[in-house]
């Protein structure tokens, strides 16, 4: 059997998924495009977030993309002015709570954006600026515990505005618009 792999940019306001069973309307994947049977999304980006979703129709290579070994790069708009205390700590690791349990992320990859690449767009509107200044963030991690960059920014006191994947092993989110899907015959990790 062929298989299919997709790059889309996840806009916000969509749930990585195909079906939603509960009460509440939410908009899904298949709202963007005709994807084919079988298709599922490799790991998942929040409704809030946005970016780099990698879809495909083989299980095998879902497992080689969430493997510790493939990073994912995130930037991370966030409440204040980051502080190079704050990025250290970000890369030593930050304890966060998952499943109930306080977890100390592993080691990770942490640095200030001065220049944001066009690609990210202006996104929706997170607040005027008379609330205070935002800065951005680049955090690369090999794990992905349930919103966990988000929770990394806050415990390092500067809790995530916005948050967009822009790279997946050495896959990118440059050059694809929010709401595009790109069918590609294999991933780049």
């Amino acid at each position: 059997m062929d298989h299919h792999h997709f790059l889309l940019h996840k806009p916000h306001g969509f749930l990585s998924q195909f079906i939603y069973e509960k009460k509440r309307t939410k908009r899904l994947l298949g709202e963007l495009y005709s994807f084919p049977e079988g298709t599922m999304a490799i790991g998942r980006l929040d409704e809030d977030s946005e970016g780099l979703l990698l879809l495909t129709t083989d299980g095998m290579m879902s497992e080689i993309v969430r493997a510790k070994s493939v990073e994912k790069e995130y930037y991370a708009q966030v409440d204040g002015l980051i502080t190079d205390e704050a990025i250290e700590q970000l890369q030593k690791g930050v304890e966060i709570g998952f499943k109930g349990i306080r977890y100390v992320t592993k080691p990770c990859q942490a640095k200030r954006i001065i220049e944001l690449p066009d690609f990210i767009g202006t996104g929706r509107k997170i607040r005027d600026e008379r609330h205070g200044p935002t800065s951005w963030v680049s955090i690369t991690v090999t794990e992905g515990k349930f919103r966990q960059v988000r929770k990394m920014t806050a415990a390092a006191g500067f809790p995530t505005l916005r948050l967009v994947r822009v790279r997946i092993g050495n896959t990118f989110l440059a050059g694809i618009s929010a709401g595009e899907v790109k069918e590609v015959t294999s991933f780049d990790l």
